[in-house]
């Protein structure tokens, strides 16, 4: 049976952006890399326009999901996230 899966999408204030951005997607990156080998984030998108992310949870509920995102260290820099459960087709 096929798992459902929780989008998340990042939005950020790109007014907030600090000099020290790139050391913090350095961590971000990291962060995001342990949970793609703990298996509970299936895809990372980057949106075209730089100023955020999308986020395809599995195995986990949108409970958890908001509780994870608020651990991301861009986190603080968001302008919104919004968080839509999905059902898998194909």
């Amino acid at each position: 049976m096929e798992q459902n899966r929780v989008q998340a999408i990042l939005t950020l204030d790109m007014e907030k952006i600090p000099a020290n951005f790139q050391e913090i997607i350095k961590h971000e990156q990291e962060v995001v890399a342990k949970w793609k080998e703990e298996g509970i984030l299936e895809s990372l998108f980057l949106r075209q326009g730089r100023n955020g992310a999308v986020l395809i949870f599995k195995g986990v509920d949108e409970e958890k999901v908001i509780e994870l995102m608020m651990k991301l260290p861009l986190y603080p820099l968001r302008k919104s996230v919004e968080y839509y459960g999905l059902i898998k087709q194909f």
